[in-house]
């Protein structure tokens, strides 16, 4: 939760404005029934996306810091709070589906209170006094800018339970995804001690630090991500029904789930071959399509990501190794410009066709990538003081590590050194895999 000095607060103040603008943006196709939905208990509903998004800046930002502020309505605190232990008690996670009120009418109401009483703080504080509180509203609208991606990997769940397959946005997925290109390597050689982690000039979280040194072995990354097609041929030789494949826990997740596909994969035709490209059609954002055999497989758990590169005999790059290749291949950070919410795909495309196996290609935009790291912190990380300090830390327990960004990912907030983080058994957001060799 860093932010460099030398950043204009105007910038801050212009990305603010831009990032709660679009929030209403993607919830503009959706019904108010659409935004009350929770089909699971990791999912919310958009109306609850929106609204806590509101809540951040009204309790850490206008509570603390304009003079005489009052609340728009003492309830929100309780309902819209997610998990700040110390802010006080909230609304059950798995329940936030059952609140009716207030409406989605009333959650825009309180966006737009909100936004006016963030504006009269910036009329009212001198640039001095803005500046110190520049860091804070960044951390708010790289927050709400999660909550994008969280609104759109929720809206998907709730589209996908209804029978009529609805979709968000049409053509927001390939109709055509061609055939798999052979998967090529590309080999890194890192000095037996590298260095990684943010560290100088820009936004980062606060897990993303300190920069620290790590001991890295020659190593060769897949050059595209795994596709659907790959996935069908784990999928005839018995991926799925294979224990030797998998992790204890995940064998048993199997099971319990009675998963034979990634999520999202719905069957097209139930007296097929399991792995035939015609067995099966795929829930995007834009609808349901047929099987793309180049399009990224999109939607896997940790323990279908670790099960596959088993099949395949090789295994799943560790954080420092994604991280090492990714400022060699692309840098810090990918363009802004190749990623808008506004006009995006909204689903994994294939990789390039002039693509050679001699680059990395897909490191960004096309899914989160998991790695065989778990979610821990880098030596020397402590929480900063207060309720802002549960942001991160407190959740590097029982978690794995992805990289990269997904279709749904807001432009501006994906970079080298991000760690998104789910539990191992977690699919249902936009989250793939690439493979790792020794050398």
């Amino acid at each position: 939760m860093s932010t460099t000095a030398q950043a204009s607060t105007q910038s801050v103040l212009a990305d603010l404005a831009f990032t709660r603008a679009l929030t209403e943006t993607l919830a503009r196709p959706l019904t108010p029934e659409d935004q009350c939905i929770q089909p699971s208990p990791d999912v919310s509903p958009t109306k609850w996306h929106r609204a806590h998004t509101t809540w951040f800046f009204e309790t850490f930002v206008l509570g603390p810091h304009l003079p005489g502020y009052q609340v728009v309505h003492p309830a929100y605190d309780y309902l819209f709070n997610s998990y700040y232990e110390q802010v006080g008690d909230r609304h059950p996670r798995a329940e936030r589906g059952l609140i009716s009120r207030p409406g989605c009418d009333e959650v825009a109401e309180y966006r737009q209170a909100v936004d006016r009483s963030l504006l009269e703080l910036v009329d009212r504080l001198g640039p001095d006094r803005l500046e110190t509180i520049a860091p804070l509203l960044e951390l708010g609208t790289h927050h709400e800018q999660q909550h994008q991606e969280l609104l759109l990997m929720d809206i998907k769940a709730v589209l996908s339970v209804n029978p009529m397959r609805p979709a968000y946005r049409l053509g927001t997925t390939p109709t055509d995804g061609g055939r798999s290109r052979p998967l090529g390597w590309v080999d890194f050689s890192p000095e037996r001690i590298e260095s990684i982690g943010h560290e100088g000039d820009g936004f980062h979280f606060d897990n993303e630090g300190p920069r620290h040194d790590v001991i890295m072995a020659p190593f060769a990354l897949s050059d595209r991500l795994v596709t659907e097609g790959d996935w069908l041929e784990f999928m005839a030789d018995g991926g799925y029904r294979r224990p030797e494949l998998w992790l204890s826990e995940g064998w048993a997740t199997v099971n319990a789930e009675g998963w034979e596909a990634p999520d999202y994969f719905l069957r097209a035709d139930d007296g097929a071959d399991v792995a035939s490209e015609t067995s099966w059609c795929v829930f995007t954002l834009g609808g349901t399509r047929p099987v793309h055999p180049s399009s990224p497989v999109c939607h896997l758990s940790y323990y279908e990501a670790d099960a596959y590169a088993t099949w395949a005999g090789v295994r799943l790059p560790t954080e420092a190794e994604w991280e090492h290749a990714a400022l060699a291949t692309v840098g810090p950070a990918p363009a802004v410009g190749e990623f808008d919410l506004g006009s995006a795909p909204l689903h994994p495309r294939p990789a390039a066709e002039d693509a050679d196996g001699t680059r990395l290609t897909q490191m960004f935009g096309e899914g989160w990538q998991w790695t065989a790291s778990p979610y821990a912190p880098y030596p020397g990380f402590r929480p900063a003081p207060g309720a802002i300090g549960e942001y991160n830390g407190k959740f590097m327990c029982n978690q794995m590590v992805l990289r990269g960004s997904a279709p749904v990912t807001p432009a501006g907030h994906a970079r080298s050194t991000y760690r998104n983080f789910y539990p191992p058994h977690s699919r249902w957001m936009f989250s793939t895999l690439r493979l790792a060799d020794d050398r």
